[in-house]
């Protein structure tokens, strides 16, 4: 796989962590966390460690077209809130993670897969500054967020029908989307969760620092079962011919997403995963 010099010294600085000497569980000090379950469940179990989210999801995830009833999904947020880079052999003071390491011009994005199986996945993305996953879907998946490291924006989309277009202007290859975020995050903050129909399934990341995020997808990509990833842009309107930007009802933004071929900055480098294992 042929790479740009500067996204190879990238990857061999998330390996040298990576591939490092594993770090041996300890406590780490958490930040406070304004949700009270949150706190509450870091009173029973001071941390979390890798082996409990496997396995807090193998009893979650029960294959595809079942969504995770609310208690597991707090949990499992419960869980990832207080998970911390180092749990992934990560560190902070990585030079990737530093603002002055970017890549210029259009960076890749590289992501390992910490696990996988039929009913779930766990994967991590690193992001230069900059990188951007382009607008793309999630089909009937359920999926967990989580940003360990650094600063995001994120903007996201839900498919919506309840407003009143002219049938005649709609284009086969365009629907309107309900916004559902258009904010930046900064890590440590709380998990965020899509589901199938609903919480942002079409979602855009940017990075506006170097950053590593962690996505537990129940079940997983899968072209085979139907569920591959269809990419999207927003565009102007419904037709062509028309000049509405944005749809809006009352306090809710709508916006026009049309299907598109895989984007070039879509592309992604695979890189093993060398971090605490999984038993």
């Amino acid at each position: 796989m042929k790479m740009d010099a500067g996204l190879v010294e990238h990857r061999r600085e998330i390996n040298g962590v990576v591939n490092g000497k594993v770090v041996k569980k300890k406590k780490v000090r958490r930040r406070s966390s304004s949700s009270s379950s949150t706190t509450t469940m870091k009173k029973e179990l001071p941390f979390f460690t890798l082996q409990q989210l496997y396995s807090f999801c193998k009893n979650v995830f029960k294959g595809p077209g079942i969504v995770p009833p609310p208690q597991d999904v707090q949990n499992l947020c419960n869980i990832l809130d207080c998970l911390v880079p180092e749990d992934f052999g990560l560190s902070r003071d990585l030079p990737f993670f530093k603002t002055e390491s970017c890549v210029k011009g259009n960076p890749r994005v590289t992501y390992t897969t910490v696990y996988k199986c039929r009913d779930f996945s766990l994967v991590l993305f690193f992001l230069p500054a900059s990188a951007v996953i382009p607008l793309h879907n999630h089909p009937e998946m359920t999926v967990f967020n989580k940003l360990l490291l650094g600063k995001m924006h994120i903007k996201a989309y839900d498919w919506d029908d309840s407003v009143d277009v002219d049938c005649s202007k709609k284009s086969s290859s365009r629907r309107l989307a309900k916004l559902k975020a258009d904010s930046v995050f900064t890590s440590p903050c709380s998990t965020s969760v899509l589901y199938p129909t609903t919480g942002g399934n079409i979602h855009e990341f940017t990075a506006l620092t170097p950053c590593a995020v962690l996505d537990v997808l129940g079940p997983p990509y899968s072209k085979e079962d139907g569920r591959d990833c269809t990419y999207y842009k927003e565009v102007m309107s419904a037709s062509s011919d028309e000049t509405l930007a944005e749809v809006k009802e009352g306090e809710q933004s709508f916006r026009w997403l049309e299907e598109i071929e895989m984007p070039e900055n879509s592309e992604m480098d695979g890189i093993e995963y060398l971090g605490p294992k999984i038993i």
